[in-house]
């Protein structure tokens, strides 16, 4: 039996990003279209994960990528319009139980364009 894997969520002027928190992940995919993202692994114990998010708006699936490390993957999506806000991740206006905001990365964007830039950067570099 499939379930869905904890995740979390923060929104910033270009990108928006989605982490799977899946410890020691196995058989990762990663399939990112123009409004939806299909998330599967498994974990070490064989539990297998599944999660299908309709997104709240368009993304640039070209310019979009995961980075997997020991304790999550990470997901980055490039949006089609910048600098407009989510104010939520899905399309459909009800929160699944397992997704929630990543409070800890959730700030204001004054200013932010250059921090984001830095972080996109470090992550195309791995």
């Amino acid at each position: 039996p499939r379930q869905p894997a904890k995740t979390l969520w923060y929104d910033r002027p270009q990108y928006v990003y989605l982490e799977f928190c899946v410890e020691d992940s196995m058989d990762v995919k990663v399939i990112i279209e123009d409004q939806r993202l299909v998330f599967s692994c498994k974990n070490a114990d064989g539990v297998e994960f599944y999660n299908e998010i309709k997104l709240y708006a368009r993304v640039n699936s070209k310019d979009s990528r995961e980075k997997r490390s020991d304790r999550s993957i990470t997901c980055f999506m490039r949006k089609w319009k910048e600098k407009v806000a989510w104010p939520r991740i899905t399309m459909e206006n009800i929160k699944p139980a397992w997704l929630s905001v990543d409070f800890d990365n959730w700030r204001d964007w004054e200013g932010d364009e250059e921090v984001e830039r830095a972080m996109v950067e470090q992550y195309a570099e791995v």
